[in-house]
C-alpha cells in the first residue's frame, strides 16, 4: 500500500575515517576535537511516498527506501550557559584538562538463545511501537551484528586516539542484551582483541553467513584504560525480567522459551516469564537477514520447538543484592586496568560502585555509582527492574565521595547507567517527572537536592534511554550559580543513531570549565555486517514509526557546556592541564602519502617563513598529497 506521510523524522550522521595506520604524527596548535558529526552528519532520506512493509520483510527497508541516507553538513549546536550568570561573557579555552570518550548500551545479543523475546517485535504490523515501546526493544536487524559495530566502535576510538589521545574511556552499561555470561564475554573479548565466535549453539551459517563468521577483533589500544559501569540488562532477563529458575533453565537448555503474552502488554505482564501459551522466538543464523522462528501461540506447533544447549548462554547474576559474579568476568581481560575499575572486595548494593583519577596531575575524579535495582518482588511490573534505584547503602556511599570530592579539592564526575530526570528529548526541554525513571520519587527528589550541593560536581553522564539527551540543572542558589550542573546522556551502540561520544574537558583564560562533548559514528567498511547493521537499525526504527518519515535532521547533539567554579577550585587548577594540541598524521597509503586530520587541512613549504593555504580537495580525513615537494608541512585548523 502506497501512503504519503506527514510526519517529521530524527536521523543519524557521521564521520567516517580511513587511512589511520601510519608511523609518524605532527602535532599542530587547534582548539580541541572537532570530528565525528561536527564536520558532517548522517541524515534518513525522506520519504513522501512509501509502501507499508512488515518489520520482518528487512530484504525491504533498503528496496521501500527505509534504509537509504545521506551526507549532511555537521552540526555544531554552540556554546551552553545555562548554568551561568546572566551577565557572563565567555572566556577563551586556555588548557586541556582531559580527554575521554563514552559507549553505552552495546546490548550484546545472544540472537539465537533459547530465552530471548525477538517475536515481538518480528511479528508486529507497520508503524507500532507496542507498548513502551517494545517492539524495536526486542527485535532489530542490528542485533545480528552487535558484537560488529562495537569492534567497529574500537578501530574508530584507536583512529581518534592516534590524533587526540584519550586519557581513559567508559562504558556505560547494558554490556549484555540479556545478562548471559557469553554475552558479557563477546563485549569485554571484542575490547581486548580476541578471535570471536559471533554466534552460539549450533553456529548456524558460521561457515557462510556475514555476521555469523568468526573474526578477529581489533581491540582498544592498549594505551587507553577502560572502566565499566553496570546496567540493567547486564543482570536481568531482557534487563526487565527477574532471572527466575525456569528462565535459567531455558537459557541453557534445549526447548525455546514458552511465556504468556498478553494482548495489551506482551511480556511486560507481571510474571510473563513464568506463563505459558507463547513460543518468544529465536534468530535462524542460517538465514542472510537473521529471520525469526519459533514463535507465536504454542497450539501453532505440533511438537515443541528446541535449538542447541550452550552452557555459555547462563545467566551472569546469581545474586540479584550483589553482583560479584558479573564483576568477576572483570578480573578475566587482558587490557587495562584490572578490573576495569570494580574491586574484588566488592559486597551487598554498592559492590559495583567506585571512585577513579584519571590523571595524578589533574585534580578530576570520577564517581561510579550502581543506580541500578538490587531486589526482588513477586508481581511487579518490568519497570520495577528497569528502573533507577538508590537505596540507602549506595546513597550514603554516594554521599560520603561527593563530600570526600569537595574536601580533597577535586572536581567530580558523576557516571551511572541510568538517568537522574532527564529532560524529554532533544526537542523537549521539560524534564521528567521524579519517579519516572528512579522508582521512589522522593528518592529522586532528594537525589537532586543532594547533587546540588557540592559545587564541584561538573555533570552525571549516563545511558539507559539510548539517546542524545543534553540536560542543564542550574543551580536553585542565584546566588551559587556554582552549585548547577550538568547531565549529558549517551546514545546505544545497537539502536539508531549508534554512536558514541568523544569528550574534552577545558580550563578557560577565566579559569572556568567548557565540557565539549561531541557525538562520533563508528567508522564501517563496506557491505561489512556493521555497515549493514547501521542501514537496517535505522530502517527500522523508520517502520516501527520512533523515526519518522519526511523529515531529515540529526538525532545527534554536540555542544560546549560551560561550568561556574568556586574560588579554591578557580586557584587549585591555575597551571593544570596541556596545551591544545592537535594531531595530524601521515601515512603510507596504497596510492601514496596521505594525510589524516581533524578540522580543515593546510598545508606550508616551510616553517622558517610558513604560508599556510587550505587544500581545497582537503574536506574529509584522510587527504592524498603530492610526492612532488620534497618538503612540506600540514597542519589542522578549526571550522
Amino acid at each position: 500500500m502506497k501512503r504519503k506521510s506527514a510526519n517529521g523524522i530524527a536521523g543519524r550522521y557521521g564521520f567516517r575515517l580511513g587511512g589511520l595506520f601510519g608511523f609518524f604524527a605532527l602535532q599542530v596548535c587547534g582548539a580541541g576535537v572537532e570530528v565525528g558529526t561536527r564536520q558532517r552528519t548522517l541524515v534518513p532520506i525522506e520519504l513522501p511516498e512509501y509502501t507499508e512493509i512488515f518489520p520482518s520483510n528487512v530484504a525491504a527497508y533498503a528496496e521501500q527506501g527505509y534504509a537509504r541516507w545521506q551526507w549532511e553538513a555537521g552540526t555544531n549546536h554552540g556554546v551552553r550557559l545555562d548554568l551561568m550568570p546572566a551577565d557572563y561573557a565567555m572566556a577563551a579555552r586556555r588548557t586541556r584538562l582531559l580527554s575521554f570518550f563514552t559507549i553505552s548500551d552495546i546490548h550484546i545479543t545472544d540472537k539465537e538463545s533459547p530465552a530471548q523475546v525477538p517475536f515481538f517485535g518480528w511479528s508486529a504490523a507497520f508503524g507500532t511501537q507496542g507498548p513502551a515501546s517494545l517492539n524495536p526493544s526486542s527485535y532489530s536487524p542490528a542485533m545480528c551484528a552487535t558484537t560488529h559495530l562495537l569492534d567497529a566502535t574500537v578501530q574508530t576510538i584507536n583512529a581518534l586516539h592516534r590524533l587526540v589521545p584519550f586519557h581513559f574511556g567508559m562504558a556505560l552499561g547494558d554490556f549484555c542484551n540479556s545478562g548471559q555470561y557469553n554475552e558479557l564475554r563477546w563485549f569485554i573479548d571484542v575490547m581486548d582483541g580476541k578471535a570471536i565466535e559471533p554466534s552460539s549453539g549450533a553456529h548456524l551459517g558460521a561457515d557462510a553467513i556475514d555476521y555469523q563468521k568468526p573474526y578477529q577483533a581489533a581491540g582498544l589500544d592498549r594505551s587507553i584504560p577502560w572502566y565499566a559501569v553496570i546496567g540493567n540488562h547486564d543482570q536481568f532477563w531482557m534487563g526487565i525480567g527477574y532471572p527466575t529458575e525456569k528462565v535459567r533453565q531455558a537459557l541453557v537448555g534445549t526447548n525455546v522459551l514458552e511465556i504468556y503474552s498478553d494482548p495489551t502488554l506482551g511480556p511486560l505482564y507481571p510474571g510473563a516469564s513464568e506463563g505459558f501459551g507463547t513460543y518468544v522466538g529465536v534468530v535462524d543464523g542460517a538465514t542472510l537477514y537473521g529471520e525469526v522462528i519459533y514463535w507465536g501461540p504454542t497450539n501453532g506447533y505440533p511438537a515443541r520447538p528446541h535449538v542447541a544447549s550452550d552452557p555459555n548462554r547462563r545467566i551472569i547474576t546469581e545474586d540479584i543484592a550483589s553482583p560479584t559474579n558479573f564483576i568477576g568476568e572483570f578480573f578475566e581481560t587482558t587490557s587495562a586496568p584490572e578490573g576495569h575499575g570494580f574491586r574484588r572486595d566488592g559486597a551487598g548494593s554498592t559492590a559495583a560502585c567506585y571512585t577513579f583519577e584519571p590523571l595524578t596531575n589533574v585534580p578530576i575524579r570520577v564517581i561510579v555509582l550502581d543506580d541500578t535495582c538490587k531486589t526482588n518482588k513477586t508481581g511487579q511490573i518490568p519497570t520495577f527492574y528497569g528502573a533507577g534505584w538508590v537505596d540507602d547503602a549506595r546513597y550514603t556511599w554516594l554521599t560520603n565521595e561527593l563530600q570526600r570530592g569537595q574536601t580533597d579539592e577535586m572536581l567530580m564526575i558523576l557516571a551511572a547507567h541510568i538517568p537522574i530526570c532527564p529532560q524529554k528529548s532533544l526537542t523537549e526541554t521539560n524534564k521528567l517527572a521524579a519517579g519516572t525513571q528512579f522508582y521512589d520519587a522522593a528518592m529522586e527528589t532528594n537525589l537532586i537536592a543532594t547533587l546540588h550541593r557540592y559545587p564541584n560536581l561538573l555533570m552525571v553522564m549516563a545511558g539507559h534511554r539510548h539517546v542524545n539527551v543534553v540536560t542543564p540543572f542550574p543551580s536553585p542558589d542565584p546566588e551559587h550559580p556554582e552549585c548547577g550542573f550538568w547531565e549529558v546522556e549517551t546514545p546505544s551502540l545497537r539502536d539508531f543513531p549508534i554512536q558514541f561520544r568523544s569528550w574534552e574537558i577545558f580550563l578557560n583564560s577565566d579559569t572556568n570549565i567548557s565540557i565539549v562533548t561531541t557525538d562520533v559514528d563508528p567508522e564501517t567498511a563496506a557491505d561489512s555486517p556493521a555497515a549493514k547493521a547501521v542501514d537496517l537499525g535505522l530502517g527500522a526504527l523508520r517502520v516501527y514509526s520512533c523515526v519518522e518519515l519526511t523529515n531529515t535532521y540529526s538525532h545527534a547533539y554536540n555542544a560546549e557546556l560551560v561550568k561556574l567554579l568556586t574560588p579554591a577550585m578557580q586557584a587549585k587548577l591555575a597551571g593544570c592541564g596541556e596545551a591544545q594540541w592537535r594531531r595530524v598524521a601521515i601515512d603510507n597509503g596504497a596510492a601514496g602519502p596521505e594525510v589524516s586530520f581533524l578540522g580543515r587541512l593546510q598545508p606550508t613549504e616551510s616553517l622558517v617563513s610558513p604560508s599556510w593555504s587550505d587544500l581545497p580537495d582537503a574536506t574529509n580525513s584522510p587527504c592524498r598529497v603530492s610526492t612532488q615537494s620534497p618538503l612540506q608541512f600540514f597542519r589542522s585548523v578549526g571550522e
